[in-house]
């Protein structure tokens, strides 16, 4: 199978080489730059002169304990000054090692903590429609991050509310302790939602699998080889 990227991410890589000092999550980010460039650039309907817009897409950021590719998409979209990733985790930088809501400018919640993403985003989602928006969700969760009770709980109540603007990201490196029987999208579909697998770093494919119509809430699975990139 041949795996496509678009020339434009030829220059996230190096963008995300700016950060250093961060060995521990290095990989956890790594293995979403893929997945965020093709949100922020063919799929999102965002930009940084509209973070107030109450319609626009929102994105959330689940596995925020990795948030180094996110801040480069940010800055190649031109939310940061690109200057600004050589001050990554610096005593006075707005770039922690978890993405800060109030001090980075794009970034919807407050994030690091596994396993609070979704739950916002069940919530986020539930509000837009209440108040008649056609603003879509994306939440980005890690595999292992599934096993935290609160994502059971919001993957069961989007699936029985029929969510079908909501649209969780998995990226799936195979680091949960114990998987789930039959794969991650099986643990969506049991629940009501649709769910397909792709390669993570396949950006047509990333492409179709976001934008594919759907009844109910919509998983993507992006598979990930550790230390592929």
């Amino acid at each position: 199978m041949t795996v496509t990227r678009e020339s434009g991410f030829a220059d996230i890589p190096a963008l995300f080489r700016r950060m250093t000092g961060d060995e521990k999550h290095e990989w956890a980010a790594a293995s979403t730059l893929d997945v965020l460039w093709v949100l922020y650039d063919r799929v999102l309907d965002v930009s940084p002169d509209r973070v107030d817009d109450p319609d626009r897409d929102r994105f959330l950021l689940s596995k925020g304990h990795g948030p180094m590719a996110y801040y480069a998409v940010l800055a190649a979209k031109g939310y940061l000054e690109p200057s600004t990733l050589d001050t990554w985790t610096a005593w006075d930088s707005p770039l922690g090692q978890h993405p800060d809501r109030v001090l980075v400018k794009g970034v919807e919640i407050s994030s690091g903590s596994l396993g609070h993403g979704l739950p916002i985003a069940v919530g986020t989602a539930l509000g837009l429609r209440l108040q008649g928006r056609a603003a879509r969700t994306f939440v980005l969760v890690g595999d292992a991050e599934l096993d935290e009770g609160s994502n059971h709980e919001a993957i069961a109540l989007a699936g029985r509310l029929g969510l079908d603007r909501l649209v969780t990201v998995v990226v799936d490196n195979e680091s949960g302790t114990h998987g789930w029987p039959g794969g991650v999208a099986k643990r969506f579909e049991v629940e009501g939602w649709q769910a397909s697998t792709v390669d993570g770093r396949d950006h047509d494919a990333l492409h179709e699998a976001f934008t594919q119509q759907h009844e109910g809430p919509l998983a993507v699975v992006a598979k990930i080889r550790k230390g592929d990139w």
